[in-house]
């Protein structure tokens, strides 16, 4: 039996989607019990050079969408950068899942060798496919959901290492 490119993208990026919406409700929850101010741990930091938290989970959401519209062939989704609230970032996680959701197997078929550029005001990045999702795509979208988990713990939110893994079946 062969593992398709959708087998190790669109359920991989589902899988940890649901498991950051969760993070995010238990840092919600931690927020009302603690009485902080919604708006304070999205604008959370480990440094003052790094992006706040609310960037890292539209980074995430980006990465992922994005991923699994290139692949697909399909454009990627437009989500205004505006949430500034714990509640709007799981909307946003939730709007992601959605798309995610919507990617059929067959719309990867042949992906592995799909061009896939990235055009960035620096440079510009060309892929193909399995080299995407390998070596860019999962890489940053881990990244950014692991800064989401390392940020929520530096400001309290009781999380371990099942939150971030997800349920074990």
């Amino acid at each position: 039996m062969s593992v398709s490119l959708y087998d190790v993208s669109i359920p991989v990026f589902a899988l940890s989607l649901s498991n950051l919406s969760a993070i995010l409700d238990k840092a919600a929850s931690h927020g009302e019990a603690k009485q902080v101010d919604p708006k304070v741990m999205p604008q959370a930091r480990l440094i003052v050079d790094m992006l706040p938290l609310s960037a890292q989970v539209q980074i995430a959401c980006d990465t992922a969408k994005g991923a699994a519209a290139r692949l697909a062939g399909v454009e990627v989704p437009k989500h205004e950068d505006t949430e500034a609230t714990l509640a709007e970032l799981r909307a946003r996680v939730a709007k992601t899942l959605d798309f995610i959701r919507t990617i059929r197997p067959e719309q990867l078929q042949g992906a592995e060798t799909r061009e896939i550029v990235l055009q960035f005001p620096q440079t510009t990045l060309k892929f193909n496919g399995i080299n995407y999702l390998t070596n860019f795509a999962l890489p940053n979208f881990f990244f950014h959901v692991t800064m989401v988990y390392a940020l929520l713990r530096k400001n309290g939110v009781d999380l371990g290492k099942r939150d971030f893994l997800g349920p074990m079946l």
